[in-house]
């Protein structure tokens, strides 16, 4: 049976639990958003965009940025609850080892799908795609792992 004190210790530690995954959410989107736009700015992924008959106004001002809070959301999320089973001590490193994971899982699901449709070129493209989202998604983990080291300290 639960105590009227032990409901509201677990309310609050659900509240904080879900202020920290904001925080660090919002943090890592807008992350990866500038970065993205960054990076949009070369005429690498101009080429890019061009083959794959992708829209630059849309994907720089709506979908990175809905993307980058969904990888944020998730890199948070695993951060704050796994923080103790994610191996080494540098919540930066945690937080980078994450969005690594998350690179893969995205490259895998979305890239290598996307390269595929284009039959000419289609490892070139694959390769340019995961190049380009390599400094998106390793930043975006450094602000996640910064922010939380910051603001919450290593433990």
């Amino acid at each position: 049976m639960e105590t009227r004190a032990t409901g509201r210790i677990k309310q609050q530690t659900s509240d904080g639990f879900y202020k920290r995954l904001f925080r660090l959410t919002i943090a890592g989107g807008l992350a990866f958003w500038v970065t993205n736009f960054l990076t949009s700015l070369l005429p690498i992924a101009a080429e890019y965009r061009a083959a794959l008959s992708i829209a630059y106004v849309p994907m720089i001002l709506v979908e990175s940025l809905l993307g980058g809070m969904v990888v944020g959301f998730c890199v948070g999320y695993v951060l704050l609850r796994f923080y103790d089973r994610i191996p080494t001590e540098n919540p930066i490193l945690k937080a980078a080892i994450l969005s690594v994971v998350a690179l893969v899982i995205a490259t895998l699901m979305f890239q290598g799908a996307a390269s595929l449709l284009e039959p000419s070129d289609a490892v070139h493209y694959f390769l340019v795609g995961a190049m380009l989202n390599v400094p998106r998604f390793l930043i975006l983990g450094i602000v996640v792992g910064y922010l939380y080291k910051r603001l919450y300290g290593s433990t």
